[in-house]
């Protein structure tokens, strides 16, 4: 027998909360074999079935699901239990426990979260304004932005700053060669809106940037791969944050999201500072 497990990930909306709560789930076990089966938009009982004849094909088949539709649910579950295949709801308890606390019924629209709101069009809008603003653009109208990251090169500006417009964020990042090299509305009013610094190892950065210059199938820049170099680079971007008192955060062993959930709370604290 197959020790791969095959997951089944059914979902009537996009599937994207269902793959994030998967990752999160699998990062707590180690050595697990697994191939992952997506399916999205899954909202008839007909096609819940053809999924299921697909999954009791093996042994080792485990479905998680987020269907919204209570008779949709309990059809998948039912059918599941008949195929003796372990299956799992995500959101079924969490929106039935939240009904009763609220003591409001919930609507079991699918995809509610990805309804057209004003919401949604501010966070289309924050992700337009980051593009613009990336990697030290348009920097005349930057107090305009809620969160501006400030670091050297390949501290993970530009996909941090992505995925905070994702979250709703208006974000620029500057590189910073050196203290001159800001944008003179910052030097003028360091407090102007959030800034937060991104800092890293140097022997991580080094490595980062000769992977990089690999990449581009480019010859080395020295100056710009120099361990010597990029610990004076490193420790003049401390320097900086500390004479403007920008907070900062070391993004060595943190993911984007991780990074970006600390500068959120950093932009939590200015928020308050500033009422």
């Amino acid at each position: 027998m197959s020790n791969t497990y095959q997951i089944y990930l059914i979902s009537d909306s996009t599937g994207e909360t269902l793959d994030r709560i998967f990752l999160a789930l699998k990062a707590q076990f180690v050595n697990i074999e697994y191939k992952v089966h997506s399916y999205s938009f899954t909202r008839t009982e007909n096609q819940i079935l053809k999924i299921l004849e697909d999954a009791k094909k093996s042994e080792n088949s485990v479905i998680l699901y987020t269907i919204v539709d209570n008779n949709l649910a309990k059809y998948l579950t039912n059918v599941s239990n008949k195929k003796n295949i372990p299956c799992f709801g995500v959101l079924g308890n969490l929106i039935l426990n939240f009904s009763k606390i609220l003591n409001q019924k919930a609507s079991h629209e699918p995809s509610g979260q990805h309804v057209l709101n004003d919401e949604y069009y501010e966070r289309i809008e924050a992700i337009q304004f980051t593009m613009n603003h990336d990697d030290g653009n348009l920097v005349s109208d930057i107090e305009k932005s809620d969160i501006v990251l400030v670091g050297v090169s390949r501290t993970s500006k530009t996909p941090t700053s992505i995925y905070l417009a994702n979250r709703g964020f208006k974000t620029s990042n500057i590189p910073l060669v050196n203290e001159n090299s800001l944008p003179i509305k910052l030097r003028e009013n360091p407090q102007l809106t959030c800034i937060v610094g991104l800092s890293t190892e140097p022997e991580r950065l080094a490595e980062i940037r000769k992977n990089r210059m690999s990449s581009l199938k480019e010859s080395e820049n020295t100056k710009y791969t120099s361990i010597e170099n990029i610990k004076t680079e490193v420790n003049e971007a401390k320097k900086t944050f500390q004479k403007y008192k920008w907070p900062s955060i070391d993004v060595t062993r943190k993911s984007v999201e991780e990074a970006a959930a600390s500068i959120i709370k950093i932009h939590e604290i200015y928020l308050n500072n500033v009422k």
